[in-house]
Order: structure tokens, then C-alpha cells, then sequence
């Protein structure tokens, strides 16, 4: 049975990680401008249909995903140890923070978040593989290796290794589990990575994503998941407010890493990431639009695309980047409703 103040505590801790997220905006726009810490653009020559479409960005700058998850650490914290110091009782039960639920995502998010943070600073001082810092086959590297250390972490820690199968029921699969987390992690991450390319799209994506999982974990009665994914949400919606069109800053890899390696862990967490493909269905476009057009330009020297991934073959086509962006938010919002469906659906027939 859902409580009303666990219900209430996580929408309270979402507003508030809204509130607080905006509150300390101005201070992180300020900053990113006065150090002119502006994401760099492939050049003309390298991608000339992107650069003509997004010329006028060069020098926006990045590192905004920084604001999302310094949020979400810091509340976590501050409950965490008002809890633990029983300085106050009401506000300690606002605590989010365990070891069986929230540790781990927490810790991914924060970890990728550095990394990710790396990259966008070496891309700012143009320094990397065409100075445009971290390349694919180095980011898929690092993706791997926090996605080996989750799944260590599943399978010796918690002593997990059950995979459910929508509308047929839970199996333990030993040690295949590793590899199925380690593709989950590494797919999410690079799917939400190939989204954050145009104004809110990202972020606007997101939201409804990590609120399912955070509906999907309190039907469940993991009511710190819940909130945590919750927590995300408020931060996402306040970095929203300056990354919509024209966007005063944008995420960065410290903030496309970061969300979605913490997507894919939340999903096992849930034991629902085969549901993960329908309702982030945008993000699996995306990563597939991208590889299908590597391996055309590979294998046939040809293009299937304009410009890969799919978001800015539209630009290409003369969509008005708003136009693109709503339309995939619609989309996103609507595969989100079909998960949800397809939860209830399931958790009553298999329980």
C-alpha cells in the first residue's frame, strides 16, 4: 500500500530539488561565462552540414549536467546526516539515502558525472582527438568500466542475478547477469549521449523517463529509489529552464554520462530494463540512427543520413530545432505512458 507521506516525501523532495537547482543557477551561469568554458564545434571541414547548422553555438557554454547532479549529491547528503545526528526527526525521515537502493546509482551518478566533467573540460581546451576531448572508443571504454564496477557491485554485494521477463515471470540467470548489466549500462549511456545534441532535447527526454522508474519503483514499495529518481527529475526540470531554446548553457558529457548511466542502473534496479527500450524508445533511435550511419560510411561509403543521429538529420531537412525538440518530447512522453501500461499490465498478471 502506497503511504501518503512516502508519497508526499518524494514529491516533496522533488519540488525542493527544483528549488534548489534554481536557486543556484545564476551562480553556475555566471561562472561558465566568466571563464569562457564554451563547447567547441567539429570543424567545417570535418562536419560541414553540422557546423552550418550549428555555427551560431560555438562558445555556449557547457558543463550544465553539473547543476543536476552537484544537486542531487548535496541533498542526498544533507538528509543523510540530518538523519544519522538525529538533529531533527522530521526532516531526518526525508533521508533517501541506502545502501539497497540509492547507493549505487548515487555513486554512478556522481562518478560519471566526473568523468564526463573531464571530457567537456578537455573539449573546451581543445585537447583530444581532433581537439574535441574524449573520442567514441575511449568514451565507450569508460562507460564500460563504471558499468563492470555496477555489475560487480549487483552480483557480490546485493547477491543479485534475477532478471524478469515481462508477462512471463523472474529468473535467476547467475553470472549472465553481468554481461546483460554491462550492456544495459553501457547502451543506456550511449544512447543519452547521442540525444544531448540540441536545445532542452536531452533533458526535456529524460524527465519522463526517470518518472516512470520513479512510479515503477514506488508501486514496487522502493520508496528511496522512487525519490531519488525524483530528486533527478526536479534538477532536470530546473536545468531545463536555461537549456530550452536559446539555451544559456548546455549539458555537456558531465550531465548526458552521468543521467544515463544512472537510467540503466535505476532499470535494474527495478528489474525492469527490458521495458527500458520502450519507454527511452528517443534514446534507442538515436544510438541506432548513429550506428547505422557509421557503418553505412564503413561498409557502403555512402550515407543513410544527412547528419547522424537522427535529431539533426531533421535540421538538416529544414526542421526548426523547437520543432524537433517538442516533437521528440511528444514521442517521449507517449512511450512513457506505454511503459507505465505495460508495468500495471504486468505487475498484475505476474505480481
Amino acid at each position: 500500500m502506497l503511504e501518503p507521506f512516502l508519497i508526499g516525501k518524494i514529491l516533496m523532495l522533488s519540488t525542493l530539488s527544483f528549488v534548489v537547482a534554481i536557486l543556484w543557477t545564476p551562480a553556475l551561469t555566471h561562472f561558465l561565462y566568466k571563464h569562457k568554458l564554451g563547447k567547441s564545434l567539429r570543424s567545417k571541414k570535418q562536419a560541414p552540414i553540422f557546423y552550418k547548422l550549428h555555427e551560431k553555438k560555438a562558445g555556449t557554454p557547457t558543463m550544465g549536467g553539473v547543476l543536476i547532479w552537484v544537486t542531487v549529491l548535496a541533498m542526498a547528503l544533507f538528509f543523510y546526516f540530518i538523519d544519522i545526528s538525529d538533529l531533527a526527526e522530521t526532516v531526518g525521515r526525508m533521508n533517501f539515502l541506502t545502501r539497497g537502493q540509492t547507493l549505487l546509482p548515487l555513486g554512478v551518478l556522481v562518478a560519471a558525472g566526473l568523468v564526463g566533467l573531464v571530457d567537456d573540460f578537455l573539449n573546451v581546451k581543445h585537447i583530444g582527438k581532433n581537439g574535441g576531448g574524449i573520442d567514441i572508443r575511449h568514451r565507450l571504454v569508460l562507460y564500460l568500466g563504471i558499468a563492470i564496477v555496477g555489475a560487480w557491485w549487483f552480483y557480490e554485494k546485493l547477491d543479485w542475478d534475477l532478471l524478469h521477463v515481462p508477462f512471463i515471470g523472474s529468473f535467476n540467470i547467475g553470472w549472465w547477469y553481468v554481461p546483460l548489466f554491462i550492456l544495459v549500462i553501457v547502451g543506456t549511456s550511449f544512447s543519452v549521449n547521442q540525444t544531448d545534441g540540441l536545445d532542452g532535447l536531452a533533458g526535456g527526454t529524460l524527465v519522463p523517463a526517470f518518472g516512470v522508474f520513479a512510479f515503477i519503483a514506488a508501486i514496487q514499495g522502493r520508496f528511496e529509489l522512487a525519490a531519488f529518481c525524483g530528486v533527478i527529475m526536479g534538477a532536470l526540470l530546473a536545468f531545463l529552464w536555461l537549456n530550452i531554446y536559446p539555451a544559456r548553457f548546455i549539458m555537456g558529457d558531465t550531465g548526458a554520462m552521468s543521467l544515463g548511466v544512472t537510467l540503466g542502473v535505476v532499470a535494474m534496479l527495478t528489474n525492469m530494463a527490458l521495458l527500458l527500450p520502450i519507454i527511452g524508445l528517443v534514446f534507442v533511435i538515436e544510438a541506432l540512427t548513429t550506428i547505422i550511419q557509421i557503418v553505412s560510411k564503413k561498409v557502403f561509403k555512402r550515407k543513410v543520413f544527412k547528419v547522424a543521429p537522427i535529431h539533426h538529420h531533421y535540421e538538416a531537412e529544414g526542421w526548426p530545432e523547437p520543432k524537433v525538440v517538442m516533437r521528440f518530447w511528444v514521442v517521449s512522453w507517449i512511450t512513457a505512458m506505454l511503459g507505465i501500461i505495460l508495468f500495471l499490465l504486468d505487475f498484475a498478471l505476474t505480481g
